[in-house]
């Protein structure tokens, strides 16, 4: 199992934009072959930070995700919304209390 954490920063008038498309592509996202599971966190002290967590069953899987039609639509919209280059990390659990 590995997570994709991946940090998305948003031109202020954009955010209303993202949160749409998410919403809009969220089921899709999260349907995908091997996604366990799919969070959107907006960060507490600039609402133009977004984080997407998604936990995959396997790097493939997650790479298959990567070349997909529902990933082909979504990326290029959101990467029209960005203020500032996305960040991206694939991490395993190390450690997990409760």
């Amino acid at each position: 199992m590995i997570t994709r954490i991946v940090k998305m920063t948003f031109r202020e008038d954009a955010i209303d934009s993202f949160k749409a498309l998410f919403q809009e592509h969220k089921e899709a996202i999260a349907n995908q072959p091997g996604c366990e599971k799919l969070s959107l966190l907006q960060d507490v002290n600039n609402p133009a930070i977004f984080m997407t967590y998604s936990w995959w069953n396997s790097t493939d899987e997650l790479n298959n995700y990567r070349h997909s039609e529902t990933f082909g639509i979504v990326w290029p919209a959101t990467k029209k919304l960005f203020a500032e280059k996305p960040e991206a990390w694939s991490v395993n659990e190390v450690v997990q209390v409760k």
